[in-house]
């Protein structure tokens, strides 16, 4: 059964503490009940709002098939989704900053960029995440540990990389006690246990992949195994067992960047999870379906609005082939249009490792798409030019400004979060 734990928090001499918050307390830390086991019943519409979103997730890595480098736009779909996860957490980054940042890193340069660096570290985990994880392979605590320390690593919180927290951690209030924290998770001595149950449920099949990775996020939230970077990697978790399940062999929703607009209503659904008493109660039958339901619409619409990008990506492409005239088949050109969408903003070197030709042949190509306007020069770092793609960056803005309405278009409904400006038809966005 779920419980809550009742502790003793006691008295700091801190002189670094305010004095309120130097006093002893009494917390209640909540334990959930294992997956491994819990009856679990979806009702009729959310099992239908379920099945929906997995056919959408289906649609977008069989059209994304036409396309003619894939995996270019499952790169960029991915660094979206790293993006938003970050965003969730508070770290604010527009898509030109960090596309300038990665580039100057892959030239060697270190990041003088502290935002730039720690969603560069999602994207670094979000990548090895879904690359380590290939359909029926089974997902393990040692993957997880793994995710996190990319995640923090070369961070000001890379101390606490790939380390699960040995003392008592929680959610809001203060900063230096639990007293008054919104949520307190289990006790240290009991998260290994919980992990090891969470991995034995990620590598089930009963459940529908979509329910699946919903629960197995909303619990590894409420386990909360490190001292930071738990949500990133709690939706790290979430593309790995749409991995394994081979729902989305090919490319992952962007799903992080519906739940950071609809923030409030994610806090929430992670929250009606945390039941206490009997896995069958109506308290706990509710709060899951109702999770389950916003999860599933969240990747429905993460599907569908990642589909539409891809058909302008195509768009895109045939536009500039039209504009370049002939392009011969398998020429530096040729593979170089095929990769931008993935790296929007490239150095030559950088695109020669994309196209495959030699060094001369990819800096012809650049040059030639740039006399097309099809490339743009830029100052990257210090010491490193790059070319960028305004029209994938562009199109990509549009994306995120979609994904930040409520409503679908910032036209009608605002945007409910920061989101990247409305490029002007003078000029690119902020």
């Amino acid at each position: 059964m779920a419980r809550v734990i009742r502790r003793r928090w006691e008295r700091t001499l801190d002189a670094g503490v305010p004095r309120r918050d130097r006093a002893p307390c009494d917390y209640e830390a909540y334990v959930p009940d294992p997956l491994v086991g819990r009856p679990i019943a979806l009702d009729g519409d959310v099992a239908a709002d379920v099945a929906d979103a997995e056919g959408a997730i289906v649609r977008l890595n069989a059209e994304a098939a036409a396309l003619v480098d894939t995996e270019a736009l499952a790169r960029l779909l991915l660094r979206a989704e790293s993006v938003a996860s970050s965003r969730i957490e508070g770290l604010e980054i527009g898509g030109r900053r960090l596309l300038r940042a990665e580039v100057a890193r892959d030239s060697g340069e270190e990041p003088r960029d502290v935002t730039a660096a720690e969603v560069l570290g999602n994207i670094d985990a979000m990548v090895w995440s879904v690359r380590t994880v290939t359909a029926g392979a089974a997902i393990s605590v040692e993957q997880l540990i793994e995710a996190h320390r990319r995640l923090l690593a070369g961070t000001r919180l890379a101390v606490h990389a790939g380390q699960i927290r040995t003392a008592q951690n929680w959610i809001g209030g203060s900063s230096y006690n639990p007293c008054s924290a919104a949520f307190v998770p289990p006790p240290p001595e009991m998260v290994r246990p919980l992990l090891d149950d969470l991995c034995a449920f990620c590598n089930t099949d009963a459940l529908p992949a979509v329910a699946q990775a919903a629960l197995a996020h909303a619990q590894f939230e409420t386990i909360h195994p490190f001292a930071d970077g738990n949500g990133r990697t709690g939706r790290a978790l979430v593309h790995m067992v749409l991995r394994r399940r081979g729902l989305a062999p090919r490319v992952l929703p962007p799903v992080s960047l519906i739940l950071a607009t609809w923030s409030q209503d994610y806090v929430d659904g992670l929250t009606k999870t945390r039941y206490r008493g009997a896995a069958t109660s109506r308290q706990a039958h509710e709060g899951l379906n109702r999770w389950v339901a916003l999860f599933a619409t969240a990747c429905g619409r993460a599907a569908a609005d990642a589909s539409a990008f891809e058909e302008r990506t195509r768009s895109i492409q045939h536009a500039w082939r039209q504009r370049l005239g002939t392009v011969r088949a398998y020429s530096a050109a040729d593979r170089l249009i095929a990769r931008l969408p993935g790296a929007p903003i490239v150095t030559v070197r950088g695109a020669t490792g994309l196209t495959g030709r030699s060094f001369q042949a990819t800096n012809d190509a650049v040059r030639r798409l740039v006399d097309a306007k099809i490339l743009a020069p830029v100052s990257v770092g210090r010491r490193n030019r790059a070319f960028e793609a305004p029209d994938i960056i562009d199109a990509f803005t549009d994306l995120e400004r979609q994904l930040a309405s409520p409503g679908g278009d910032t036209r009608l409904i605002p945007p409910a979060r920061p989101a990247p400006r409305r490029r002007s038809p003078r000029g690119p966005a902020a």
